[in-house]
């Protein structure tokens, strides 16, 4: 049996949530693909998210089912770090180049459109909250007592009122920052199925008013921030640094040993990214800055890839005017 990478993306419980969305999932092997059928046309996409680094057998294996699936090609995003020198977690297989020339020759080229973030940031949870603190930028623990001063509350709340409280804020978050994001009924599928195993829901309360929820997951030793939505009332308060500092302690009391942040982005990132400012606050928490050796594509199809990557060019310009009209 092969050993899979321990990540969510890759748990029975993820694979049964994308299932109730419609998506088809193929488990063979100890790996998880999901299955995505392109609108108006017999063809399909494949996912492998978070697997392990790929070798001959994997990739026979996946073509195989990429040709039972019609799959155009299979996009790989191994839980893999880059390189040795970043640390972090998981615990890293190989040196980045040797990675990246290994995969070229099992025939995988580079993605042209990566889903999963290639960056995050890893906390090590095995420090003491004093160690914690003081690798801390000063600004994050000044902000963490800010909020202390103003009385505000972090608090787990994984019930449906509060569930309700996160979609809202999600609602607001995506209108204020721009940015594209699933459905409700996707958080909805997700929540229900992955909670209570999985994922818990915490708030940041300040005078019985939500300024922030986050959803986390706990999976194997590692704790996950993979979704979360704030307020724009009541910004002085700080509340938000005040939930990460209890989300991380809560990791800290569940035993777990490390906290990946769900990205980040790449060394020397532009102040003017639209992302800058999620990764300015999670780098304030003192974490390691990991690098995965990123997204590949195993081909199925040629002729249909070449044309898909066209499509999706094109795509991504009609996206990007539609937002500034």
């Amino acid at each position: 049996m092969r050993t899979v990478s321990l990540h969510p993306l890759q748990s029975k419980e993820w694979g049964e949530f994308r299932k109730k969305t419609g998506v088809k999932v193929v488990q063979k092997n100890g790996l998880q693909i999901t299955i995505h059928r392109i609108p108006h046309t017999p063809w399909t996409i494949g996912y492998l998210p978070k697997g392990p680094l790929p070798d001959k057998e994997m990739v026979d294996e996946l073509t195989k089912i990429g040709k039972e699936e019609h799959c155009i090609f299979i996009q790989l995003e191994p839980n893999v770090p880059a390189n040795t020198s970043d640390g972090g977690s998981p615990e890293p297989i190989e040196g980045h180049d040797s990675s990246e020339v290994k995969l070229k020759n099992l025939g995988l080229r580079p993605s042209f459109h990566p889903l999963f973030t290639k960056y995050t940031f890893i906390l090590d949870l095995t420090k003491n909250e004093d160690e914690l603190l003081k690798n801390m930028h000063p600004k994050t623990r000044y902000n963490i007592k800010i909020a202390q001063k103003h009385g505000v509350e972090i608090v787990e709340d994984n019930s449906d009122e509060a569930f309700e409280e996160y979609l809202k804020l999600t609602h607001e978050t995506t209108q204020r920052q721009g940015f594209y994001t699933h459905t409700e009924n996707y958080h909805r599928l997700m929540w229900h199925t992955l909670h209570p195993d999985i994922a818990h829901l915490f708030l940041a309360k300040y005078k019985n008013e939500a300024l922030a929820a986050w959803i986390i997951f706990v999976y194997g030793d590692t704790l996950y921030y993979p979704y979360g939505a704030s307020s724009s009332t009541h910004r002085e308060t700080m509340a938000s640094n005040l939930l990460m500092w209890e989300v991380i302690k809560y990791g800290k009391k569940m035993g777990l040993k490390k906290f990946d942040m769900w990205g980040a982005l790449g060394p020397n990132p532009d102040p003017k990214d639209p992302w800058f400012g999620f990764h300015k606050f999670k780098q304030g928490y003192g974490p390691q800055h990991v690098e995965f050796i990123g997204s590949f594509d195993l081909v199925i199809n040629l002729m249909l890839y070449q044309l898909y990557k066209l499509a999706d060019k094109l795509r991504w310009i009609y996206l990007k005017i539609k937002r500034l009209t």
